[in-house]
């Protein structure tokens, strides 16, 4: 709160603000500090006698409106008090923070009343320190003003928070702490500032000297001043002027200049204007955010900078050296890479025999209890089980007819190292070609190691020679149709990765790059090859696939820096390679979407809520929390027909979780369905509601417990999303008229864990009444 002391600050004196007012330039200032700086004008440069000249209007020439004129920057009620044709002769004074201060032209006259709301001079003047902006006052003077009582609360809870031990406040230069509080000057003393200013004789005797600690709880205790008419000061505020902006009494309404203005309810408009307070605040967030990252992002830049000073005489040896030692420790990643690969493939088959193992264990049982059936003489109770047999048989042989016989991994490593590019480059390290480059950038390198893919998406990484030294202002990420087709641009901007959603399936993508400064564009790179898979296996979603020698396959999955949804995601297996660009094409085409039977996908741990557990392979979560976190899948969809289940694997103390779909910046430590991001089912042991933005909707009897399934339905063509428990609908249609991009959803605590199966097709009973319709 320390940032907030200069805004509770008033800038004449440089105290926190006493008994502050409002000018209409909404600045603050004391209201002592306002009767300190008031000017008298001539009689000759009031706006009466200016007028009655026949002179022209100066910047201080004020209409004969009412107050709703002053604030109005058209209106002539604000000028600069340099505008004035005979200004104060007083020399001026400099405030605390350096702010311009004219004293009064002459010494306000005795009266009974307190300074502050004593008569003022006739055409007397106030100059906002702040703006300056200038304003003659009427017969009211300074009670023509409002008071800012929200700022006196704002600094009674700030004082109140500071530290412990109050401080003397009138030392001059360190404040000592304070020993006593003066009741009835409501001003902290230390022994030395309390025999000086506030000795006990003559009207001080009868002040009330209370403990500092005691002094602060009367403050806090304090009733709140009641806000009155500034017209009428009898009457509170009670309705609020549309017209005029600001509140006012009923005498006001019924005898005033308000009278047939639109009123409204004083605490009506005092929750909208919190509201759109809150709401403008959410947008300075933002931009203080952003400033903060900015800040960072210069120290970053004043560090890189110094360090950039250094000699370009820096040893050629020890540069050499350095390209020696990287040379080495990629060659140490490299052989990490091939062990990787290694486990990898054993880890792959193992698996695959252990699964084999089992199964063939399942099926040589099932088989040895059919024939002890067979030898059976019973006809009646062989009728009795035959069916059920014959169907697990059919049914078990079916399972081993899905590729369960094919190998999931080949024998052969599928890496070649090409290293005519890093033998060019030391070819080409010059120190003349370094001194003479062209101001256009260097043409990027493709990153074969950041590159990958997941599902139908393509993650390419590129960056800037290692010896480049002209500056790349962006980017620009061309890619084909997926038919040899023209090149369209994708992305255009400064981060040097991007992802590109929703490929077509059995396509052969042709991707290329390059940067471009002030000065114009780079060559294209190499042209990246990306050849996507049939629809036929969906097991991995980054799998190297058997690739000719001088192709690499790209494995590793790396964050992304920019994600360009083009098509809805669907699983495949891709593999890229490299080659040359012959030519280049024109920009002109775009992705055609291609409708997949299903989708594959898990949860994604990246965007998930951080109490979020995660456990095989991403497919099963739970959570550490007993309130309700939310997890997004992996895929989104924007068109198609999609179903998913989720099983329970466990529910205790009957917890209410929530299944559905969602914007991909929904809340996460809330149930899903709470705000308008998401669409939901949430369910007991015993029924089921359906929610969005808190809105809650056909109770439905029927719930879940431990082994439940539910189903999800986005039908997309349709534009609806239905939910189904252990095979059968829940309720009607849950929600219609749903567009845009979702990702599957669900909300848990740590009661519950949920299991996700992918890749399903629809429900037939959802399927004939689609075709009926």
């Amino acid at each position: 709160m320390e940032e907030m002391e200069e805004e509770l600050k008033c800038p004449v004196c440089g105290s926190f603000y006493r008994e502050p007012i409002i000018l209409p330039c909404s600045h603050n200032i004391c209201q002592a500090c306002a009767r300190n700086i008031l000017v008298q004008t001539p009689e000759s440069e009031s706006p009466q006698s200016r007028r009655a000249s026949g002179s022209g209007v100066s910047d201080y020439d004020y209409l004969d409106l009412d107050k709703m004129s002053l604030y109005s920057e058209a209106d002539s009620g604000y000028g600069s008090y340099g505008g004035f044709a005979s200004a104060p002769t007083t020399p001026c004074q400099k405030s605390p923070n350096g702010v311009r201060v004219f004293p009064p032209a002459m010494p306000p006259p005795a009266t009974h009343l307190s300074p502050a709301l004593a008569s003022v001079p006739r055409n007397s003047c106030i100059t906002c320190p702040q703006c300056h902006r200038s304003l003659i006052l009427d017969d009211r003077g300074l009670r023509g003003f409002p008071k800012n009582r929200v700022l006196e609360g704002v600094i009674d809870r700030y004082q109140q928070s500071k530290a412990a031990a109050l401080k003397c406040q009138l030392c001059e230069k360190a404040p000592k702490e304070a020993t006593v509080m003066c009741e009835q000057c409501d001003v902290f003393y230390c022994d030395p500032c309390r025999l000086r200013c506030h000795p006990p004789r003559g009207p001080l005797a009868k002040h009330r000297l209370v403990p500092p600690a005691q002094g602060r709880v009367s403050r806090r205790l304090s009733p709140r001043k009641v806000s009155t008419c500034t017209d009428h000061e009898l009457e509170n505020h009670s309705m609020y002027c549309v017209q005029c902006k600001m509140p006012v009494c009923y005498q006001c309404l019924e005898e005033g200049k308000h009278s047939s203005h639109e009123v409204k309810a004083l605490g009506a408009m005092w929750k909208l204007h919190k509201s759109q307070l809150s709401q403008a605040l959410n947008g300075l967030s933002d931009r203080a955010k952003e400033a903060k990252e900015f800040l960072v992002q210069l120290r970053n830049m004043v560090q890189q900078i110094q360090e950039n000073s250094v000699e370009f005489e820096a040893c050629l040896v020890a540069q050499c050296d350095a390209l020696i030692d990287a040379l080495n420790r990629r060659k140490a990643q490299l052989l990490a890479r091939v062990n990787k690969e290694h486990e990898h493939k054993l880890k792959v088959v193992r698996d695959q025999i252990s699964h084999c193992t089992v199964k063939l264990r399942q099926t040589t049982g099932l088989m040895e209890y059919c024939l002890e059936v067979i030898k059976e003489n019973d006809p009646s109770g062989f009728l009795q089980i035959s069916d059920a047999l014959i169907r697990r048989v059919h049914l078990t042989e079916d399972q081993w007819g899905k590729g369960t016989l094919t190998p999931r991994m080949t024998t052969d490593f599928d890496l070649s190292l090409d290293n005519s590019p890093l033998l060019q480059s030391i070819h080409q390290l010059d120190f003349v070609q370094m001194k003479t480059s062209s101001p256009v950038p260097a043409t990027p390198i493709l990153q074969l190691e950041e590159c990958c893919t997941h599902n139908n998406s393509a993650t390419l990484s590129w960056k800037q020679p290692p010896l480049s030294t002209v500056p790349a202002e962006g980017y620009i990420l061309e890619l084909d149709d997926g038919n040899g087709g023209q090149f369209r641009e994708v992305y255009v901007g400064k981060e040097t990765m991007c992802t590109v959603d929703g490929l077509h399936f059995n396509s052969t993508y042709n991707a290329r790059i390059k940067a471009f400064n002030k000065t114009g564009v780079s060559q294209y790179s190499k042209t990246l090859v990306l050849q996507t898979s049939e629809d036929t296996d969906s097991e991995e979603q980054t799998v190297p696939f058997p690739v000719p020698s001088e192709r690499l396959p790209l494995r590793r999955m790396s964050p992304f820096s920019s994600t360009l949804n083009l098509q809805p995601s669907f699983p495949r297996r891709s593999y890229f390679d490299f080659r040359s660009s012959p030519h280049q094409l024109s920009l002109h085409s775009s992705l055609q979407s291609l409708n997949a039977p299903v989708a594959w996908f898990a949860f994604d741990p990246g965007s998930a809520h951080s109490d979020i557990i995660f456990s095989n392979d991403n497919l099963t979560v739970t959570c550490s929390s007993y309130d309700d976190r939310v997890v997004l899948g992996k895929t989104g969809f924007s068109k198609g027909v999609h179903y998913w289940e989720l099983t329970v694997d466990r529910y205790d103390n009957h917890p209410d979780p929530a299944f559905g779909v969602a914007r991909n910046n929904v809340m996460k430590d809330v149930m899903l369905g709470k705000d308008d991001k998401a669409w939901a089912m949430y369910v007991d042991n015993n029924r089921s509601w359906f929610m969005h933005n808190n809105s809650h909707t056909n109770r439905t009897e029927g719930g879940i417990t431990k082994g439940a399934t539910i189903g999800v339905l986005l039908d997309l063509n349709r534009k609806t999303l239905t939910f189904f428990i252990n095979d059968e609908q829940q309720g009607p249609i849950a929600f219609e008229n749903v567009e845009g991009l979702f990702f599957p959803a669900v909300s848990l605590n740590r009661n519950v864990q949920v299991t996700l199966h992918t890749g399903l097709p629809v429900p037939d009973c959802y399927s004939s009444r689609a075709s009926i319709a």
